[in-house]
């Protein structure tokens, strides 16, 4: 498999789990030191894995109020042999986010070290 497709399949199971509320998938793609952050919320919202999964597991997933997908790669960029980048798109409710995800290669699989995102509203 190529990177760019191990990187692709990484993205697409983010996708599946902000999609579901699934952090068992999310745990496959997050590296567990991983940091979420955006300064879109005051103060500025930082969390660990430890803090962000808890609030996915509560929340309402857009699967089950059968909301349609908005999944996008906008773009991949590699810095070396174990450092990529992916800005992508998703929506979940009536927000629009904009995700810059920093990925690493540890032990031969690419994981989800730092999401850093920008949140929109639209209507439903």
């Amino acid at each position: 498999m190529s990177e760019f497709a191990a990187v692709t399949g990484v993205l697409e199971t983010y996708f599946d789990g902000l999609y579901h509320a699934d952090t068992d998938r999310l745990s496959i793609a997050f590296h567990p030191k991983a940091i979420y952050a955006t300064a879109d919320e005051v103060p500025l919202l930082y969390r660990t894995m430890d803090e962000y999964f808890p609030v996915v597991e509560k929340r309402e997933s857009p699967a089950s109020r059968a909301e349609r997908r908005r999944d996008m790669i906008d773009a991949i960029e590699f810095a070396g042999d174990n450092t990529a980048f992916a800005r992508v798109r998703c929506s979940i409710g009536t927000r629009d986010f904009i995700d810059f995800l920093t990925l690493v290669r540890t032990d031969g699989a690419w994981r989800i070290m730092a999401k850093v995102f920008h949140i929109t509203e639209h209507d439903s």
